[in-house]
Formats: C-alpha cells, sequence, structure tokens
C-alpha cells in the first residue's frame, strides 16, 4: 500500500480521467511532472473538469511520484451524455456512455424512464453528483434512435461532440427570411467593385455543396497578371447580435463526417444565398494582387466585390485540364464522374497553367522560409443507400489541391499583414485584430521526437529542443517513401504546438509565416466571419474599443475549442466506418504497417484502408515477448524475433466491437 507525506499542497487544474476512474493533471504546472490520482480518488470529477487537487507524494516500486485526490469539483466541462440504454434484471435503468472517459455508467430514475428500450442510443443530462459512492442520476433529453443505425450513430457523434444537428426555429425564420430576399439591388452593386467581367472559378471536391472561394485570373500588361480570391460575403448577411450570428457563434464550425455536413450556418445560406454557386451574382470580399511571372506582389486591394462564377471545377477536372487531357479526370478521381466538367473547362487552360507555375513558386518560397510540409494520406468512403462502408480509398492530393490552398495562403496572410500595420499606424494597443497562430515546438516533445527517430534510424537536427522547420522538412525528406513515413509524419504532427485564434499576434510556425489568419471560409468557419468584419472595420477606419479585444479574443477561445470538438467528431465518423468496414471481413488476410509498439502488444494499420487494429503480445506466438523501450520494438526472448516500428506483417481480422470502435487482429 502506498504511503503518502502528510504535508499537502492544493492546487487547481483540468483533470483527464481513464475508463479505469483514475485521473491525471497535466495543466496545473506544465513544467512539472502530471499528478496522478488513483481510482477512488476523483471524488466524482469528471474528464475535463476544473478541478481542486490536494497533492502528494506516493513511494511505490522504488520510485517517487506526485498524486491527488480531487477536494471539490469546481466547473463542469459538460452536463450531457451520449449512451447505450441498459435494462438490469431487476428493472432499473441505466445508460452506457459512448464517452470511454466517462468511468461510471448513468441510473435514470422510473420517473424518466417509461418508455426507454433496452440498446436504445439516448443523450442524458447529468444531474447534480454530489456523493462518488452514488452511481450519478441522469435525465433523459432526447431519444436518439435504435443502436446500429447509420442516422442515429452519426447523430450520436455530433451530439457527443457537442454539437447540434438542427437549428433552433428563429435561426431558421432568419436564414429564410434572407433566402426570400436573396435578390442584389443595383444600389448594392453601386458600392462595390464590380469583377463579374474577369474569367472566375470556384475548385472544390467533387461532393461540396457550399462554395467559400473563387479564384479569377486576368493578363495585365508588361508580363503583369492580376490574380484575384473571391470569399463568400458572409458578413453583409449574417449581421452582428442576430439569432443567426449568435448560433454561429455557438457552433464555431461546420462539420464534415463520413457521409454528412453539420453546417456552421443553414443551408438556405451556406448552400444557396452565400455560396458562390455558377453562374450567378454574388456578394463578395476580394483580395486582389499584381503579380509578376515570379510571383512578386507588386500590389493589392482589398474589399467588397460582385462577382459571378463562370465555371464550378472539381479538383480532378482542373487537373485534368491543367494536364491537357480531359480523360485523365478517371484517373484522378475515385468516385464516377464523366469528363464534361474538364471538357468544357479546356478553354480555362492556359489561365490554369499561368496558376499552377504561379503556386508552385508561393509554395516554393513559402519552403525556404521554414514553413513544414506536413501532408498525409487521407482516407474517403464508398458507402452503400444505408450508410453500409463498402470500399474505402486512399485519396489523391493533386497539384490543384495544393494550387488552391497556395492562393488562400495568400490571401490570409496578406489581410493579417494589413490588419497588423493597421493597428501600427494607429499607435493604439492589440485592438481590432483575431489571428491564426501556431507557437513554437515544445523543447521537450521536441527532443523526445528526436530520441524517437533516431531509434529508427533518422536525425533530427536540434539545439538544445529549438528546432526549425528545415529541420523538421530535413526529417521528412529523410523518411519519404520509407516504412516509417507515415509513423513519424504523425509523431512529427504531435509534436508540434496546435494552431490557435488569437487577438495576439506571434506568427504561424507551420508555415512560417509573421502574420497569419483564417478570412477564406467563413460559410464554414466563425473566425473568418469575424475577420471580414474586423477588416472592413479598418478600411474604412473604423475605431475599435476595449470591448472589441474582450470579445474577440472570447470568440477565439471559444472558436478553438469548438474545432478541436469538430476534429474529434469527423475522426470519430472515420474511426466507426472503418471499424464497420472490417466487421464484414473477419477472418480475411490484409498486410499492414506496425503504427505503434506497447507492453501489451502492436498497432497495425492495413495499408490500403488505413484501418487500425491491435494484436495482443499473447497472439504473437509461443514465444515468450518483451518491450524494448529503446528501440520500440517487442522481441522474442528465445527466437528473438522482432516487431519493431514500421515493420510490414500480414495479419488478419478476429474480431470487430462497433460500440467501442476497436478492432483486433491477429497475427499471421
Amino acid at each position: 500500500m502506498n504511503k503518502q507525506k502528510s504535508k499537502k499542497t492544493v492546487i487547481i487544474g483540468r483533470v483527464s480521467t481513464t475508463a479505469k476512474g483514475a485521473g491525471y493533471i497535466d495543466d496545473a504546472d506544465p513544467k512539472k511532472d502530471s499528478i496522478y490520482i488513483e481510482p477512488g480518488f476523483l471524488n466524482t470529477a469528471l474528464d475535463g473538469d476544473k478541478v481542486e487537487v490536494a497533492v502528494g507524494t506516493s513511494h511505490s516500486r522504488g520510485k517517487t511520484e506526485k498524486t491527488g485526490k480531487v477536494v471539490k469539483v469546481v466547473e463542469r466541462a459538460r452536463e450531457s451524455f451520449v449512451g447505450t440504454v441498459a435494462i438490469e434484471d431487476d428493472g432499473r435503468c441505466l445508460v452506457i456512455p459512448d464517452d470511454r472517459k466517462m468511468y461510471t455508467n448513468i441510473f435514470i430514475s422510473e420517473q424518466n424512464s417509461a418508455g426507454l428500450k433496452a440498446d436504445q442510443k439516448v443523450f442524458v443530462k447529468l444531474l447534480e453528483w454530489i456523493d462518488p459512492a452514488d452511481m450519478p442520476e441522469g435525465r433523459v433529453e432526447r431519444i436518439i434512435g435504435a443502436k446500429g443505425n447509420n442516422n442515429v450513430e452519426m447523430e450520436s457523434i455530433v451530439l457527443e461532440s457537442g454539437f447540434e444537428v438542427g437549428f433552433p426555429v428563429n435561426v431558421e425564420k432568419e436564414a429564410k427570411e434572407l433566402g426570400a430576399n436573396k435578390s442584389i439591388s443595383a444600389e448594392e452593386i453601386a458600392k462595390r467593385r464590380d469583377v463579374r467581367g474577369t474569367p472566375t472559378f470556384t475548385i472544390d471536391p467533387f461532393d461540396a455543396k457550399d462554395f467559400d472561394d473563387a479564384i479569377s485570373i486576368k493578363k495585365l500588361p508588361d508580363g503583369l497578371f492580376e490574380i484575384g480570391v473571391h470569399i463568400a460575403d458572409v458578413s453583409h448577411y449574417v449581421r452582428e447580435g442576430t439569432s443567426l450570428d449568435k448560433e454561429a457563434v455557438k457552433r464555431g464550425c461546420s462539420i464534415y463526417l463520413v457521409d454528412r455536413t453539420i453546417p456552421m450556418l443553414p443551408e438556405v445560406l451556406s448552400n444557396d444565398v452565400c455560396s458562390l454557386n455558377p453562374n450567378e451574382d454574388k456578394l463578395s470580399f476580394s483580395t486582389i494582387f499584381t503579380m509578376d511571372k515570379n510571383a512578386r506582389v507588386h500590389s493589392r486591394w482589398f474589399g467588397k466585390t460582385v462577382m459571378n462564377s463562370t465555371h464550378r471545377f472539381t479538383y480532378e477536372t482542373a487537373q485534368a485540364v491543367i494536364d491537357g487531357n480531359a480523360s485523365l479526370v478517371v484517373k484522378y478521381s475515385n468516385n464516377i464522374q464523366t469528363t464534361a466538367s474538364a471538357e468544357a473547362g479546356m478553354k480555362y487552360r492556359e489561365a490554369f497553367v499561368d496558376l499552377d507555375r504561379l503556386a508552385k513558386i508561393l509554395r516554393k518560397e513559402k519552403t525556404s522560409q521554414g514553413a513544414v510540409e506536413f501532408e498525409q494520406d487521407e482516407i474517403k468512403f464508398r458507402l452503400d443507400q444505408t450508410g453500409k462502408p463498402v470500399g474505402i480509398v486512399k485519396s489523391l492530393h493533386l497539384d490543384t489541391h495544393k494550387l488552391v490552398e497556395e492562393f488562400m495562403l495568400l490571401a490570409n496572410r496578406e489581410v493579417a499583414k494589413f490588419i497588423f500595420d493597421s493597428i501600427k499606424k494607429k499607435g493604439t494597443r492589440d485592438t481590432g485584430a483575431i489571428y491564426r497562430i501556431h507557437d513554437v515546438p515544445d523543447k521537450d516533445k521536441i527532443m523526445n521526437l528526436a530520441t524517437f527517430v533516431k531509434a529508427l534510424g533518422y536525425t533530427l537536427k536540434t539545439h538544445d529542443g529549438v528546432v526549425t522547420g528545415h529541420s523538421l522538412n530535413d526529417l521528412l525528406d529523410q523518411i519519404e517513401d520509407t516504412p516509417h513515413e507515415s509513423l513519424i509524419r504523425t509523431a512529427a504532427i504531435r509534436s508540434m504546438q496546435k494552431a490557435v485564434y488569437s487577438t495576439k499576434n506571434i506568427g504561424h510556425f507551420g508555415l512560417g509565416f509573421s502574420f497569419y489568419t483564417h478570412f477564406t471560409s467563413p460559410i464554414r468557419r466563425y473566425p473568418d466571419l469575424l475577420v471580414h468584419r474586423v477588416l472592413a472595420k479598418h478600411l474604412n477606419n473604423e475605431k475599435f474599443g476595449d470591448r472589441d479585444v474582450v470579445v474577440f479574443q472570447n470568440i477565439a477561445e471559444t472558436s478553438t475549442a469548438r474545432e478541436i470538438s469538430a476534429a474529434e467528431a469527423e475522426r470519430a465518423s472515420k474511426k466507426l466506418k472503418q471499424v464497420e468496414y472490417m466487421s464484414e471481413r473477419i477472418g480475411e488476410m490484409f498486410k499492414g504497417t506496425i503504427t505503434g509498439v506497447t507492453k501489451w502488444g502492436i498497432y497495425v494499420a492495413e495499408i490500403e484502408t488505413m484501418c487500425e487494429g491491435m494484436i495482443h503480445i499473447s497472439n504473437l506466438g509461443e514465444d515468450y515477448y518483451t518491450f524494448d523501450e529503446k528501440t520500440y520494438s517487442i522481441v522474442g526472448q528465445k527466437s528473438g524475433t522482432k516487431f519493431t516500428l514500421g515493420d510490414t506483417v500480414t495479419f488478419k481480422v478476429k474480431a470487430a466491437d462497433i460500440d467501442k470502435r476497436m478492432l483486433d487482429f491477429g497475427l499471421v
């Protein structure tokens, strides 16, 4: 039994919990070790809660570590959970939470459980929970539907992430009124720069329904180009203080699940009124650059415009146009498409070739300045009419993806620089701005990454934990086309700080930019909508007050949190479909790459579908295997057989747990 010193200190921090009821406090003091909370000492604290903890020291197995006991829950991180109804033999109704970090089931009283059936998915609000000896009680807010149904499972993921599927009545009403009055008046056009005469096009995924951005190009005398990046003028329609605006702030962003989009704005706005649909006059907020053949910006202009997209391209059809062969669209696409769009777009080939050449120069310059190229394979699902996955394929990252990316980055960077300079000219404090920032990597994480890659035979140059973008790119060059490429890319990304929104500019390490913001996606990200308002005020030389910086920073923080939750929901929907896909392939054999090694086994990702599962150490063979931390491998004591990161193995699917979204593999 552990003995604790009597002298204790009390700290406040956020707790992370495990399924077994233990906890960790990591953010009390980032420079110190985590504080471990043993099972039985959480005192009703749940994952993410802000808690007051009494910290002591324990001695066990010759090791000293800080341990804690939760004294009080200061603030609940959340009160609502998605779970599955279970009816016990004695008739008691429980909800088993989907969240694996929720270490206790939730009791539903007889009064609140009327009509509930076993295996229903429900959305439950936790009632006050004071006594840790008792099971927490909840109230069912919504019956989502039968477990296993695709729509039910997707809605469960959305609700579990803290988002709503539909919109409140008053929000839908406002959106409907805007949709009914979407025609653009001559008076409004007169206030704007008219760019409808310039060839302009959108380039998006084949299944996109909302179009935030469009690009135009026009040749000027002396070998110059006029490049326009035109963004949907959402701020014209979604006004500050309206129900639409308040709901958009609350959501923060759209969510892109495997089979659907949960939009930030009602579809009448996101897919129609604001969307830059082809061959329709639209209100936009534009950045227009004069550039030479070497992609140097000679001048820039920001302002409200009226535009008309002359053609809608997918990434695949645009790439086929650049390559001069419409039939190539079939090669580039994993989806059934005709070549009609590419053929019709061939008249823009010269424009696309120019844009592609300029984008490649911008990309090269960005890399030379230390931008880190963290491209990773992504997967797309083919689903049947019921949402069942019938195929998983890697999506191709084409030059047209990079083309759009470079011009969006240019617009975002130049807008951020303009806002920063505008504030500086006024001599005011850092008000009237919201940036997208990315801090330098944590030194300890970089040292760990350097040690990790060294064990695999690679080198990451650092100086006392300080790393440059050039050093990271050098590492990525070393691993290109090696068995460790995907693994080390993932490890490198995890060693980075998270990009966040802030009113304070510190630059963007990953992009190598001194100034950066998000301006180009106001249909699907609230910070972009806010940047539109901010930029308009700077262009009109309007003042910002003390209240503005407080409001902007609050929006920056909440939008960052919403973005993280949306990403978690998107990953959850992919993981669900991967497990569903493999559940139909029990007993089948595949090749995979070892992506993780632990003392309890190895994690393996199937090469084509990237479906990941675990092979338990007891299933590796007759030998006795042990974990070697230094080489990230598991070694057989008699045979010397070694399983290490990046190795290719053949495995078969043994089991699939759809509820837990876990796969169990066996070595062949």
